[in-house]
């Protein structure tokens, strides 16, 4: 089989899997937290770090291994272009994302607490759900921008 095609595959559906498991994971956290239901809550939160870390996590390291590696025998140059760009955009979300892994951690273990102790969910759990969704915001927009530039590959 033809390597090229084999590491697009990989690309394509690693980047279906990101953009597809951080929006679905953003949705039931965001939805679940309006709810006020605490268990619900720690449920939720403790299955969001899980998806990150066996879906979101593997997608976010092969994303630049395989794009790396279908550019260069495409005869694109890395850091020109719309593939630089893209990385920008890729970058931009990255920085995003590893702050809301770490406010994931916290809330999931604040829900712990809380529910363990049948109590309501702290201040902090509040500011970090703000933090968390603001966080979100520009990520999901570069993606989306990453997809639009792969789609479109536009001369920059």
């Amino acid at each position: 089989m033809n390597t090229y095609l084999v590491l697009k595959c990989i690309h394509i559906l690693s980047s279906t899997i990101l953009f597809g498991t951080g929006i679905g994971i953003a949705f039931f956290k965001w939805i679940t937290d309006r709810s006020g239901d605490v268990r619900a809550i720690r449920v939720v939160t403790e299955r969001t770090v899980l998806a990150d870390w066996v879906f979101t996590t593997p997608a976010v390291i092969l994303q630049p291994l395989t794009g790396l590696g279908l550019a260069y025998p495409a005869g694109y140059a890395v850091f020109s272009g719309w593939i630089f760009y893209a990385i920008c955009l890729y970058l931009l979300a990255g920085c995003c994302w590893l702050p809301v892994v770490w406010l994931q951690i916290r809330m999931r273990d604040m829900a712990r607490i809380a529910d363990a102790g049948s109590t309501a969910l702290p201040p902090q759990y509040w500011r970090y759900a703000r933090a968390w969704f603001w966080l979100g915001v520009p990520a999901f927009s570069a993606l989306v921008g990453v997809y639009w530039l792969m789609v479109s590959k536009p001369t920059l």
